[in-house]
Formats: C-alpha cells, sequence, structure tokens
C-alpha cells in the first residue's frame, strides 16, 4: 500500500464484516488511524483479533443518543464511512409499515445521525470527507423485489448531494458509492434463506453483465480514494462499482 491515509482518523460503521469491514481493513493498510464500529460484539471482536491497530466500539447507528456518546470520545474525524445497510426482499405490496420503518431506519436514519454528529467536527477542522454506501438499486436503477431497499438507497444518494451542497463552502466532501451485487455474508445468508440457494446464486450471478459478484475490496479501493488527498476535487458523486448493471 502507498500510505495515502497516514495520519487521517476515520470512523466506520458496520465494520463487523462484508463491505465496512474489508474499508476499515484498507484503510487501516494506507495508514490510517481506524475507529470501526458496529453492533455486533463478535465481530469486532475477530477484526480487533485479526488487526489489533484497528480501535473497535460497539455501537448502534440507529441510536443517536449513544452515537452522540461516542462522538464526544472523538477529537477529530477526518473521514466517516457510513456503511450500515439492510436488503428487504420484496414488491411494495409486501413491504409493511414495520418493513419500511426498519428499512428507513437502518439505511436512511443511521446516515442521518451519524453525518449530523461528526459534521461538527469537520466543520471545526475546515476539511472532512464523508463516504456513504448507497447501492446501484436505487435512483440509479429498479430491480423486481426491492421495492423499500430501492427507495432508502435513492435516499441516501439524495442525502449525499444534499450535504455536499451545503458544506462545500466549508472544505468538506460528501459522496456515495453504489455497489453491484457484492459477495459478503449478508449476501450468502440471503441466498441461504432462499426456497433454492443453488438457482438463486445462480441467478444473482446472472444478473451481473460481467459474470460474476464483486468483492468488498473491489468497493474498498474506491472508498480508499474518496477518504485520501486524491479525490481533493470530487462532491457530491455517486461513483457506481457494479460490474456493469447499471449501464
Amino acid at each position: 500500500m502507498s500510505g495515502r491515509l497516514i495520519e487521517k482518523k476515520i470512523v466506520v460503521t458496520a465494520a463487523g464484516q462484508g463491505i465496512g469491514k474489508a474499508t476499515a481493513i484498507a484503510f487501516h493498510r494506507e495508514g490510517a488511524d481506524v475507529t470501526a464500529t458496529d453492533l455486533n460484539d463478535k465481530t469486532l471482536a475477530d477484526l480487533k483479533k485479526e488487526f489489533p491497530g484497528i480501535s473497535v466500539q460497539k455501537l448502534d447507528s440507529t441510536d443517536n443518543n449513544a452515537i452522540l456518546e461516542f462522538t464526544k470520545t472523538l477529537d477529530r474525524v477526518d473521514v466517516l464511512l457510513n456503511a450500515v445497510g439492510f436488503v428487504h426482499h420484496g414488491t411494495i405490496l409486501e413491504c409493511e409499515e414495520k418493513d419500511w420503518d426498519f428499512s428507513s431506519n437502518v439505511n436512511v436514519k443511521s446516515m442521518y445521525f451519524m453525518c449530523k454528529a461528526i459534521l461538527p467536527k469537520m466543520i471545526e477542522q475546515n476539511s472532512g470527507s464523508i463516504i456513504n454506501i448507497s447501492s446501484c438499486a436505487s435512483s440509479l436503477k429498479g430491480f423486481p423485489n426491492r421495492f423499500v431497499y430501492g427507495t432508502t438507497k435513492g435516499a441516501v444518494i439524495g442525502l449525499t448531494k444534499a450535504i455536499a451542497s451545503d458544506f462545500v463552502k466549508k472544505n468538506i466532501r460528501c459522496n456515495s458509492i453504489a455497489p453491484g451485487t457484492v459477495f459478503s455474508p449478508s449476501w450468502q445468508d440471503r441466498v441461504n434463506q432462499s426456497p433454492d440457494p443453488i438457482q438463486a446464486k445462480k441467478d444473482f450471478i446472472a444478473r451481473q453483465p460481467m459474470g460474476r459478484l464483486g468483492t468488498a475490496e473491489e468497493i474498498a479501493a474506491v472508498a480508499v480514494y474518496l477518504a485520501s488527498d486524491d479525490s481533493t476535487f470530487t462532491t457530491g458523486t455517486t461513483i457506481s462499482v457494479d460490474g456493469g448493471i447499471s449501464i
């Protein structure tokens, strides 16, 4: 690695597995001082065991009071990566109010809470980069049985652009990444829970124009760029890392 993030202090949510974990590791390997947060004690403990140099903190990103208490412990935040997300399966007719509320809280409100808590520190510093994980299933493209997921991930793109516009004069950048289907524990869980896991896996791969799933590390590589000084003229964008599925 090139050390592009040396001396940068970074907070990552949902860092216990998948894209969040891969990105926390990539940031660490580039020299950043990383605080990895997650709701799962075990996955955080596993990450700490594998990478002792990464600080870990249990945190529920949907609990604003917990976030505000956590933020008090931070002296500086150069980069915030919001990776929390939940995939609900179904059309609008299969989306109950409780599903709407849960998905909205996890996929959008968590980022609202985190950004609102961290932004004052970035304003005081007159610098910062916020990176939000959206999805190609969003305002970019509609997918079958992804009604509330696509709705909330579209909201993430809107949230990202609004923050970028409001704080561009404060030297704060805000961008989002829109992954395609990525091999991860959550994806594997969805496959395993389907009526025919073998066919479900084939279907996921078949819809990707490249004929394969993405990796969490490929998403992390783009996050490193957005966290680094290489992207200081980049804000308000959504970078699709989706193997061509949105074109």
